[in-house]
């Protein structure tokens, strides 16, 4: 007998249109979508039925593993706390962004953090003691000494599905301003202002010793396992050349309208963050989210350090005009379940899994506490395969 599940009286967020009907999930997979809606099944009441946001970046399970600096909670359990807020956000896939690669202001934990981190992940995924489906995405900071020693570790796991390639040396990239990456380090307390000279020379230092050989063999594991590969905050032509010439088929965060240019040209799909859309440009006064839209230049955007971010930009977007509602949808679930390979969700069509959002526009006119005065999308309900998880 089929486990069987109807969704009615919900404005259904499809690929190109919005209808008002109902949806019938059955053994975990949309069955059946009517633009009528049934007299059975549980009334959504109007809201919108979405589909489950697909999350490729996402930087959050490393602040619930070390929620002050220096301390550290218990690595399950910080991962089990981090998907229950993702998937209050409506977020159904996630592929938790860790970083591997220890750095000259990381003393001697961060690969060891980075192996115990992707342990919990792929051990609690595996135990289903979440409510998302979680991969891994490695983020690589390809100018760091043992890179390619950690990956070479943790990198098999078959939950890894993504890796980005990193270079955040200061000069070029994210942080071509090096008074950006001042305020950034010595805001976040990592150095004095007093030691922050001699730190961004011995970060030129390391760049020029590994990031272009870890660069490539980064790429070689990566390509040889089958796993998806972005290009991180490439601003020129050159980056994008040398991106493409090492298969990348993701420029996520590009900081020009050049780059993410040549990297649609190359056939690569931007990625840009969400709180850049929410917030109306990029913290490091890099290109915005919204001018590279206007361009017809973005196909994703991820929530980055902001969980809620997504659908917040989604439903943004949507109210000042700039696109459908099933457009705006695309850029969170479709668009990045297909630039990981994950064909089988991400739109609510038959065939596809039962992973949906019920999501509650809350409309305000401005105030203080409410300056966008655009409406605020609640998720009132989060289901996994057919199966409430939130």
């Amino acid at each position: 007998m089929s486990n069987e599940t109807v969704f009615t009286n919900a404005r259904i967020v499809l690929r190109d249109e919005v209808v008002h009907g109902s949806v019938r999930v059955a053994d975990g997979m949309i069955a059946d979508i009517s633009s009528t809606p049934t007299t059975t099944g549980e009334d959504l009441h109007g809201d919108f039925l979405m589909p489950g946001i697909v999350e490729v970046h996402t930087d959050q399970v490393e602040a619930h593993f070390q929620p002050r600096p220096k301390r550290y909670w218990d690595p399950i359990p910080a991962v089990i706390a981090h998907d229950a807020q993702m998937a209050a956000s409506g977020m159904t896939t996630v592929l938790d962004a860790l970083r591997i690669g220890t750095g000259p202001t990381d003393g001697n934990s961060m690969a060891r953090n980075a192996r115990t981190l992707v342990d919990a992940v792929v051990h609690a995924a595996d135990s289903g003691l979440l409510r998302a489906d979680h991969f891994v995405h490695l983020r690589c900071e390809v100018s760091t000494p043992d890179v390619v020693d950690v990956f070479d570790q943790v990198g098999l796991h078959e939950r890894v599905r993504m890796v980005s390639l990193m270079d955040h040396t200061p000069g070029q990239r994210q942080y071509a301003d090096v008074e950006a990456f001042r305020t950034y380090m010595v805001g976040k307390g990592r150095l004095t202002n007093d030691e922050f000279d001699a730190h961004v020379v011995e970060l030129h230092r390391l760049s020029a010793a590994y990031a272009d050989p870890h660069r490539r063999q980064m790429a070689e594991r990566a390509t040889a396992r089958g796993i998806t590969m972005a290009a991180h905050d490439d601003a020129t032509q050159a980056h994008v050349d040398e991106s493409t010439a090492l298969g990348v088929g993701i420029s996520e965060f590009p900081t020009t309208v050049d780059a993410a240019r040549a990297a649609r040209a190359a056939g690569q799909l931007v990625v840009m963050g969400a709180p850049n859309i929410v917030r109306g440009g990029s913290h490091s006064g890099n290109v915005a989210a919204s001018e590279l839209l206007a361009e017809g230049l973005l196909d994703i955007l991820s929530s980055d350090y902001v969980p809620a971010s997504p659908l917040q930009a989604a439903f943004l977007l949507f109210a000042r005009g700039d696109l459908t509602l099933p457009a705006a949808s695309r850029l969170i679930s479709a668009n990045p379940a297909k630039a990981v390979g994950l064909d089988d969700r991400g739109s609510i069509a038959i065939g596809t899994r039962g992973d949906l959002i019920r999501v509650h526009a809350y409309d305000e006119a401005p105030s203080e506490q409410h300056p966008l005065g655009v409406p605020v999308p609640i998720v009132r309900a989060v289901w996994r395969e057919g199966a409430r998880v939130a």
